[in-house]
């Protein structure tokens, strides 16, 4: 589990990340150089400020409502941009807060770099002059802070100067007594995303420790002189959600404790608070006997070269999929900690600085992309790592109710297609891909997963239930019915960001229209929780029966004349029938609405809606796409398929870094940019192929490819909270175990086979491949 090069990394697509929960940093450079590209989680431009409605409330919305029932979609979206879109105000983004630049002037040879993923390590090592240079890297969570320890086998030959610079002209270093440290000032400004005004204000220190040699001040930058050994440690902090001015000085005060405590033992505790969570997981994926050996040798190869051959197809490389998956794990744990103040955005913790220039924006997309951030976090063993993006969306439905009064005249929470680090919940500033009213709960869904894989009561009673409580007021208050069908819809709404042609015509496009299959898909899953929740929790009886009123009234999933599963309530002729978005599959994938057992009409409609996407010519190469592309066919249990996607995203749509990307052209993307999603969507689809647990059961290994035919693992989670083994040989199961968290009584699976099991909190059994109770 080793991403390794045999080079330098040319830029930030090549550079290796690391993270603690709240500075993420990317590692690039070689012999000569090297820079550590820093992003702190709260470093936001923009600010707090409740957006503007020029909507009366319930009576526009009769309004609008009536152009659309009586088929006028382009009088009706008028007045959706008349009423109900809002003007753009100091929204923000995230942006990247410096540079960390180290010279060291060294030619190099025998150059290898590797980012260890068993210990969230980066090392470099390198000969200059025939002599040996090493230098590791990582960021500690434990600690708060980045460390390098840099050194040679030639006593007094380590030689570099240090310097910051700030990614924009914010940056302005601090003077400080201290020979041996940096210290900076900034602010998160930018005028594409607000006023170039306002903003965060940050803060970071720089401190070098020296075994031998000297350290100095020159101008901004310290210069460091024949050491045996040089350690640097680098924090930085921000004024988000404080309320004094004690973050300016958090930065000196984490590098001094840090440095007292020295290099070997902030390694030490690093590595043990990570692999406290790391651990939980193993992977293993091989071949047959013959391909073993060629096996072996792909994974000594560079990471690099490996993806080289799986894009060319020169390789099958079972273990760089495990990687892969791993990777995503690692990610997740970098990015996203029990304490970090804000959950992972479309770059995660580590912003490249494209995304922040452009339209698009370094901020919290709902409608798929923060969402899938968090995918894996469950069946991957790291329910800590979610509860940032929980604590998240509790407050985001607080500030929704803002939107939910200002918009619509409602109770309840509502947010639209994204939101940022100061709540906003308003609808986007254009009606074609603004006005998804179910951004917000598709993010509440995160609480639901939560819950369902043994979240506790104690989360349900004061997260889970009283967020979605108030969203369901919202729709049950905000909902209406067809005056035609009878049904229970949304709207004015979009299926995210896709559009369609009305009955009858071949152009003239249209996003909005009244109850959308993803809104529905939502709304349903969201009764059937709070009538749940309701009934486990033994309250609000007088809401669990509008609820049980109201249930039956929403359309169900439609097949339409192509045989494809409906992405409107009516069977619109897709306008781009090749889009990125694949939102009307939601219960397929994650929901659990649409199942190969439970409703096989539909999952065969699924097929086909998939099927169709592909065959298009100009199908959009988007990273979350072909993660749900793979999650979809696993959970349709087309192994090879699934597969197949995977190969694709790794192979073609990850940087040399694995770091997935989305290409120029894409929404307006001028460049590729560096997108997280399709890393933790590609490991949850990954995870969907080894364990499912959506339909009432543990189903093992669910849809293996046949060019994995052996491997294992160990302690992917599944609903229920247990944790769950499986070892195969030959494309069949052979073992498997389960440890309960909790009490759990639902059946176990393989293939055609399943049996029932009742187990007590912390009981652990072994079955054989006929799923056998073993003794």
């Amino acid at each position: 589990m080793k991403m390794r090069y045999n080079g330098p990394a040319a830029g930030w697509t090549e550079g290796l990340p690391i993270g603690n929960g709240a500075i993420g940093a990317v590692i690039a450079g070689g012999g000569d150089a090297e820079t550590w590209y820093v992003t702190e989680s709260t470093f936001w431009s923009g600010k707090p400020e409740r957006t503007p409605s020029r909507s009366n409330g319930k009576a526009d919305l009769a309004r609008v409502r009536e152009r659309f029932f009586a088929g006028d979609y382009e009088g009706g979206e008028k007045l959706v941009e008349e009423l109900l879109m809002p003007e753009k105000g100091n929204f923000g983004t995230n942006v990247a807060m410096c540079d960390v630049q180290f010279r060291y002037g060294h030619s190099e040879a025998r150059f290898v770099r590797e980012l260890d993923l068993e210990t969230a390590i980066v090392r470099i090592a390198y000969e200059f002059n025939r002599i040996r240079f090493e230098r590791e890297t990582f960021a500690s969570h434990a600690d708060g802070i980045v460390a390098s320890r840099i050194r040679s086998h030639t006593p007094g030959r380590v030689t570099f100067s240090l310097e910051i610079s700030g990614r924009t002209d914010d940056l302005e270093a601090v003077q400080s007594g201290d020979s041996d440290r940096l210290l900076f000032r900034c602010q998160a400004t930018e005028s594409v995303h607000s006023d170039g005004r306002c903003g965060v204000r940050g803060a970071g220190a720089a401190k070098v420790i020296l075994s031998g040699g000297t350290v100095r001040h020159e101008r901004d930058k310290l210069m460091i002189e024949g050491a045996d050994e040089a350690v640097v440690i680098f924090a930085a902090s921000t004024d988000y959600g404080t309320r004094d001015e004690d973050w300016k000085h958090e930065p000196e005060h984490r590098v001094e404790l840090a440095a007292a405590k020295g290099f070997d033992r902030l390694r030490q505790d690093h590595v043990a608070d990570y692999r406290a969570l790391y651990a939980r997981v193993t992977i293993k994926l091989g071949g047959d006997e013959a391909g073993m050996e060629a096996a072996e040798a792909e994974e000594m190869l560079p990471t690099d070269e490996r993806t080289t051959a799986l894009r060319e197809g020169r390789a099958d490389d079972p273990g760089l999929f495990a990687l892969f998956y791993q990777y995503g794990r690692y990610l997740m744990i970098s990015g996203s900690r029990e304490d970090s103040k804000l959950p992972m955005h479309l770059q995660g913790i580590w912003n490249d600085g494209e995304a922040s220039r452009m339209a698009w924006s370094c901020d919290y997309h709902l409608d798929v992309n923060t969402q899938m951030n968090y995918y894996p976090a469950e069946t991957g063993n790291l329910a800590e790592c979610h509860l940032p993006l929980l604590h998240f969306t509790e407050r985001l439905s607080e500030a929704g109710k803002d939107a939910a009064r200002d918009f619509y005249g409602c109770e309840g929470w509502v947010a639209h297609v994204f939101t940022n680090a100061w709540g906003f919940t308003a609808p986007g500033w254009h009606y074609s891909w603004g006005m998804n009213v179910t951004g917000g709960l598709w993010l509440a869904a995160q609480l639901q997963e939560h819950d369902a894989f043994g979240g506790g009561d104690v989360f349900l009673a004061e997260v889970g239930y009283p967020v979605s409580k108030s969203a369901a007021e919202f729709y049950l208050d905000y909902m209406t019915v067809h005056p035609a069908n009878g049904y229970l819809v949304t709207g004015p709404s979009n299926s995210p960001e896709n559009s369609f042609y009305p009955e009858g015509a071949s152009e003239g496009s249209r996003s909005m229209s009244m109850g959308p299959t993803m809104d529905t898909m939502l709304v349903r899953e969201l009764f059937t929780f709070c009538i749940d929740a309701s009934r486990r929790l033994g309250k609000d009886e007088a809401l669990r029966e509008k609820l049980e009123r109201a249930l039956p009234l929403l359309a169900p999933p439609m097949i339409g004349r192509a045989g494809q599963l409906q992405e409107w309530l009516e069977d619109y002729e897709e306008a781009q029938p090749d889009h990125r978005h694949l939102s009307h599959l939601y219960g397929v994938y994650p929901g659990n609405e649409i199942t190969p057992d439970g409703t096989p009409p539909l999952a065969n409609a699924a097929k086909v809606t998939l099927d169709n996407r592909q065959r298009e010519s100009t199908l959009e190469d988007v990273e979350f796409t072909l993660a749900l592309f793979a999650a979809g066919r696993a959970r349709l249990r087309d192994g090879d398929k699934a597969r197949e996607h995977l190969a694709y995203l790794i192979g073609e749509l990850c940087f040399p870094n694995l770091l997935t990307f989305s290409k120029p052209g894409i929404a307006g993307a001028e460049t590729y940019i560096f997108i997280a999603d399709g890393n933790f969507g590609g490991a949850a689809a990954f995870a969907e192929m080894l364990l499912q647990s959506h339909a009432g059961e543990i189903h093992l290994l669910p849809a293996i490819p046949s060019s994995w035919p052996e491997g294992s693992y160990s302690g992917l989670k599944a609903r229920g909270g247990a944790e769950i083994g499986a070892e195969w040989k030959e494309g069949r199961l052979i073992s498997a175990t389960i440890k309960a968290s909790d009490s759990l009584r639902t059946k176990l699976r393989y293939g055609e086979t399943d049996v029932e099991i009742d187990m007590a909190p912390g009981e652990f059994r072994s079955f054989d491949g006929a799923l056998n109770a073993l003794k």
